[in-house]
């Protein structure tokens, strides 16, 4: 997919002479940084300094680049199978930062209904027209899709949805973006860690890599730490640097959670096992018999619908009287009427305890 729409607007901030360029720390006596009390750089009282700070002193563009962040940033690349990568402090950020910023006027955002909040904030801040499509209906998608004569098209999905746990139908999704010449952003926020041989996500397990313009991994849910990364081409990581304000105008991540997602890394291609762990209870939770319907689902994520929040409620609480925690979602979170409990199977969780727990259910 051309990303010319993308240097012509860097060939501007070039002629302007206001190109932005990531530059590595200097090592030389701190004028510039915000840590105003040196703690950051100093370890002051039970706070570590070096490797493991707590700050990261200003932004990436200013004082919080590293060498470690940059290091990052190839290793996430490389094991995406994308050419470059950006940090971003959260994956609501990283939404946000891509959807706001690379849609322009004339240009048309088409997104899955049920998108997270952080897609649809990033596409209403955007000067694009933007148009919701029917839950994982590429049907409904290609009908819409076709109407655009005209500028960018732009169609986002996630790979696993977050409150019903289905998979993006994205062969179909990726095969009608390539026929109307649309630019394919997937967020696998609840497929990293979870999905693949190692971990790496549903588009990598499908083998649709190539078809993505951009891709969104986020590490607050299976790496255990915090922060997103956009992967793309290195001329999208040059515009995100130029044009995405949730990347220029925030403090960088510090330290401490870089050291966590590049663990994350290190770890999560060697928990096979752990993964089939997870397989066995969604198998087990899918083939019992339930009292409420369960959502279609073959993820960790299984969505009991109750009715009604006072319901989800009820249920949640009887279930915390046997000693499970288990949320309610309820409307608006959710539309009325498919107010539920959203239950998260995990490695650590035991068949007996996973038993036990559909045994209430039923």
């Amino acid at each position: 997919m051309k990303e010319s729409f993308l240097e012509e607007k860097l060939a501007e901030r070039r002629a302007a002479g206001a190109m932005r360029q990531l530059r590595p720390a200097s090592g030389l006596t701190d004028y510039y940084s915000n840590d105003y009390l040196g703690i950051a750089c100093s370890g002051i009282g039970n706070m570590p300094a070096g490797p493991y700070a707590h700050g990261s002193t200003g932004s990436r563009l200013l004082s919080g680049n590293s060498s470690a962040a940059e290091e990052l940033e190839e290793i996430i690349a490389a094991f995406h199978k994308a050419e470059a990568a950006l940090l971003f402090n959260s994956g609501y950020d990283a939404n946000l930062g891509l959807l706001s910023s690379v849609p322009q006027r004339g240009d048309h955002v088409f997104y899955d209904r049920l998108s997270h909040a952080s897609i649809r904030d990033g596409v209403r801040l955007s000067q694009a027209q933007h148009y919701s499509f029917e839950h994982n209906d590429p049907e409904a998608l290609e009908k819409k899709l076709s109407r655009a004569m005209s500028g960018q098209k732009f169609v986002v999905t996630e790979s696993v949805f977050s409150m019903d746990g289905d998979k993006a139908r994205l062969p179909e999704i990726a095969a009608i973006c390539n026929r109307y010449g649309a630019h394919l952003i997937v967020d696998e926020a609840h497929g990293f860690g979870v999905i693949g041989n190692k971990g790496e996500g549903l588009v990598q397990d499908q083998s649709l890599q190539d078809a993505c313009f951009a891709r969104v991994y986020t590490y607050g849910k299976a790496a255990g730490a915090h922060g997103a990364v956009v992967a793309g081409s290195r001329l999208l990581k040059d515009y995100l640097v130029n044009f995405s304000r949730s990347f220029i105008y925030t403090t960088a991540l510090p330290l401490t959670a870089v050291a966590a997602i590049r663990h994350a890394y290190d770890i999560i291609p060697t928990m096979s096992a752990e993964r089939g762990r997870i397989s066995t209870l969604v198998d087990l939770f899918r083939e019992s018999p339930m009292r409420y319907q369960v959502l279609d689902s073959d993820t960790p994520i299984q969505g009991v619908l109750t009715g009604g929040n006072e319901e989800a409620r009820s249920v949640s609480a009887r279930l915390a009287e046997e000693g499970f925690d288990v949320r309610p979602i309820l409307y608006p979170t959710v539309p009325k009427g498919s107010e539920r409990l959203r239950i998260i199977l995990h490695a650590f969780n035991t068949v007996a305890d996973t038993q036990k727990l559909i045994s209430c259910l039923q």
